[in-house]
């Protein structure tokens, strides 16, 4: 990625976004959310970069793609739908296959030092293959090292990761994806498919978390 790429795909912390009365947000949020900080067009339009690097960087190689649900979903989708189009148009092409897994790492708003594997016995038919991992955000590192600790395991032949976001925090742990969307502010996202308890999913795009919708969607 060179320096002007990686400018743009840096939001930095002082970042204002976009008020909410200039895009279609579901009425029932309205009140829940603070900006918009990406919108869905810039989603679409960085997601098809990734894809135009992942196929130059892997194209020749069968890839199982494995998406990381739930929240990575319609990252996944779509990411999935561009390298497919430039298969069909270009000289260069990546076989797919996909997989899925779930983690989880958060209570209410917080990573906790716990994260769960659903699906983890399924990883074992990942032996010999070359594996792109599908993620949705990076934000301490130690999801995602679990992840890769487990598949290491088991033997793949290679393995790549592309998350969509990777937030600043200094619980982090260091750990960066091979391929990253978009680098976010220590704040609490939601929308195209992040959530917060379940809620916010439906939302297309991402926008920041109120402190009165933390307080309202708490279990």
């Amino acid at each position: 990625m060179d320096v002007s790429e990686l400018c743009r795909s840096v939001i930095p912390d002082d970042e204002k976004g976009y008020k909410l009365d200039l895009f279609c947000v579901p009425k029932h949020y309205e009140e829940d959310l603070d900006q918009v900080i990406i919108p869905h067009g810039l989603i679409m339009d960085r997601t098809e970069r990734l894809a135009r690097d992942i196929v130059r960087d892997m194209g020749g190689h069968h890839i199982v793609a494995l998406c990381v649900l739930k929240g990575g979903y319609t990252f996944f989708a779509d990411l999935l739908d561009y390298i497919k189009a430039l298969n069909q148009n270009s000289d260069k092409s990546v076989p797919l296959t996909v997989d899925f897994i779930r983690l989880k790492s958060y209570c209410n708003d917080q990573s906790t030092n716990i994260v769960k594997v659903i699906g983890g016995d399924e990883l074992s038919t990942l032996t010999g293959k070359n594996v792109l991992i599908v993620e949705d955000i990076v934000e301490t590192g130690r999801t995602m090292e679990t992840l890769l600790s487990l598949l290491s395991e088991c033997n793949p032949k290679m393995v790549k990761v592309v998350s969509l976001l990777v937030k600043r925090t200094p619980r982090s742990s260091g750990y960066r994806p091979d391929y990253i969307g978009f680098e976010v502010p220590d704040s609490f996202l939601v929308g195209y498919a992040l959530d917060y308890n379940e809620y916010f999913r439906d939302l297309s795009h991402i926008c920041i978390l109120n402190e009165n919708a933390k307080e309202k969607y708490k279990v």
